[in-house]
């Protein structure tokens, strides 16, 4: 669910589109395939209404090491207070993931078939999200990282995948 999305739409663009103070830091140049891993354009609940780029996998603070990131690129809706990956994000470190669409792949046919999802206007969408702080104990690295929660599909999307990301 929700492994690939595009970003298109420029830093200031969503500043202004956003209502935002400004920028902390910033996807640099339009993704039109990103990938977990990868920085993602961010607004985190820190009070300071920024634009900032974390990177897409949630590492709890309590990891030993950032490979579990790689699982946690989403987080269901329903489950999400309860699981210990997600709860303490939940409860003090939530944000918007701001992207102009996302791809789903219809598994049903061979080859899988992708669709893409965005608005029909282009502008870009607010998902909701959670983040965390990640401290590497061997090196001292201090990652900013995130998930996108999801949910139930619209009619829309039922008919591609059985999940869809929260807007």
């Amino acid at each position: 669910m929700c492994g690939r999305v595009t970003v298109r739409t420029s830093p200031d663009q969503l500043v202004v589109e956003l209502g935002l103070a400004g920028i902390r830091m910033a996807v640099d140049r339009p993704r039109f395939n990103l990938a977990p891993t990868q920085l993602m354009p961010v607004v985190p609940n820190d009070g300071a209404r920024m634009l900032d780029a974390f990177r897409w996998g949630l590492i709890p603070s309590w990891a030993k090491d950032a490979s579990i990131g790689n699982k946690l690129i989403n987080a269901r809706g329903e489950t999400v207070a309860e699981k210990p990956s997600f709860r303490s994000a939940l409860k003090r470190r939530r944000c918007l993931v701001l992207v102009d669409g996302w791809f789903e792949w219809k598994q049903s046919t061979k080859p899988k078939t992708p669709f893409y999802f965005h608005r029909a206007d282009g502008k870009p969408l607010a998902l909701a999200g959670l983040w965390e702080e990640w401290t590497a104990q061997d090196t001292g690295e201090v990652l900013r990282t995130c998930t996108i929660i999801t949910t139930s599909p619209n009619a829309l999307m039922a008919p591609i995948h059985d999940r869809m990301p929260v807007i």
